[in-house]
């Protein structure tokens, strides 16, 4: 890809927010490889959703032909970004952090290629930070930075003005990533600083500092940030972020958050965030607009980002959670993938000595799961077919349960009709 092909793929996927100088900019990805950087603040040991805009954003650099640096902010996080905060975070201590630290750098190796001489890099800002005494940083970075500058920017303004207000320790934060975009570019050639929108501030920040320090052009270029059509911040649900992780967020439930994606936002978020080519998402922004609720879109888009985040393992557990959902059969499946599966679904507690001997009458099961009103209707809805085990139809109103019939180490799933479900846990 030539760099003229980035910029046009970035414009074409609404990538391009804004930028310091983009015909310069242009001109310099065409002079030959460049380094691009962009900071992540260790907030949490893992990644989330709303990360993937940037991750994504080194990427398409690398796939270009350049040199992406991941920058994760070991100093910086100890202060906190005000930027798009409506008050101050809390400090974190020296061990949350390095632990936040890690994980973030860790997760970095599954998106970008870090091998050979022009591989991406991955690096911490306190590694340059930790020896820097308040005086002498004061003197070579504090005298090069006008405060009337510094109270223009929006992140300044919008946080005086609020009834949270805005501590010293915040308002220095922009001279600590103005400072890190001048070491980048000192020590390893880096004239381009990305981020999203709410980055603007600090990015044109960094950029003035190095025209004052280093007597060097630097380019900066944001990306929108990622919400949904009605201007929410994606990534979130009701139980909170949509993390990377599989420990915080299972591979099931990420798979099921991009199949829910609202039709309005489907194809913002395959242009933002994949790397699906053009005419493949032409076809699928053709495909929805005729067909909306079939979500050929959706589908794309959740496979596509599984994949990437938690690989064809991840995908193919996904996918078979998702058949079960929808009545496939369940077979090695753990009590915790039945939990996220159904987690709306009402259980029942019973005890596990009533599966041996003769084992448990599915009719006295199913009044005790409370998917039958009595033993007659069970035994109705035993002979009218709608009664599963494990979405296996039960056609013999004798059955007794056994451990043959839990579907994980604890659970038997019990269904009536297409989509009443309750779970039994045997303990």
């Amino acid at each position: 890809m030539t760099a003229t092909n980035l910029i046009e793929e970035l414009r074409w996927r609404g990538l391009i927010h804004q930028t310091t100088d983009e015909a310069e900019l242009g001109k310099l990805l065409q002079s030959g490889p460049q380094t691009i950087y962009i900071g992540f603040d260790p907030t949490a040991s893992s990644l989330h959703v709303g990360h993937l805009m940037q991750v994504m954003m080194l990427r398409r650099f690398q796939r270009a032909g350049h040199r992406p640096i991941a920058l994760v902010g070991g100093a910086t996080g100890m202060i906190g970004d005000p930027s798009g905060k409506s008050e101050e975070r809390n400090l974190l201590t020296a061990e949350q952090l390095q632990a936040n630290v890690d994980g973030v750098a860790e997760q970095m190796k599954q998106f970008l290629n870090f091998s050979g001489d022009q591989g991406a890099l991955l690096l911490n800002n306190f590694e340059w930070m930790k020896s820097y005494s308040y005086l002498e940083f004061l003197r070579d970075v504090g005298k090069n930075f006008p405060v009337g500058a510094m109270m223009g920017k929006e992140s300044v303004r919008s946080r005086l003005d609020s009834e949270a207000g805005l501590s010293y320790t915040e308002f220095s934060y922009m001279l600590l990533q103005a400072y890190d975009f001048v070491q980048l570019s000192r020590e390893h050639g880096c004239k381009i600083q990305a981020g999203g929108s709410d980055q603007w501030g600090n990015i044109t920040a960094g950029i003035d500092l190095g025209r004052r320090m280093l007597g060097q052009q630097l380019f900066g270029l944001t990306a929108p940030l990622l919400t949904t059509s009605d201007g929410r911040k994606m990534g979130k649900t009701e139980k909170g972020a949509i993390w990377l992780d599989p420990e915080r967020t299972s591979p099931y439930e990420f798979f099921q958050y991009w199949v829910n994606v609202e039709d309005a936002d489907v194809m913002r978020c395959i242009a933002y965030l994949t790397e699906i080519e053009r005419e493949e998402y032409d076809e699928l922004a053709a495909q929805t607009e005729a067909d909306a609720g079939k979500r050929v879109a959706q589908k794309r888009l959740a496979t596509w980002m599984t994949e990437l985040v938690h690989g064809e393992q991840g995908l193919e557990s996904a996918e078979r959670a998702t058949k079960i959902l929808f009545g496939g059969e369940i077979e090695k499946a753990s009590d915790a993938q039945l939990s996220q599966i159904f987690a709306d679904v009402p259980s029942t507690e019973a005890e596990r000595s009533v599966l041996g001997g003769d084992g448990w009458w599915i009719v006295e099961a199913l009044q005790a799961s409370g998917l039958t009103s009595s033993s007659s209707d069970a035994r109705r809805a035993i002979k009218e077919g709608s009664i599963y085990l494990n979405n296996r139809r039960v056609g013999d109103m004798n059955h007794r349960l056994s451990e043959d019939d839990l579907a994980s180490e604890t659970v038997t799933v019990l269904r009536r009709g297409k989509r009443k479900y309750a779970l039994i846990r045997f303990s």
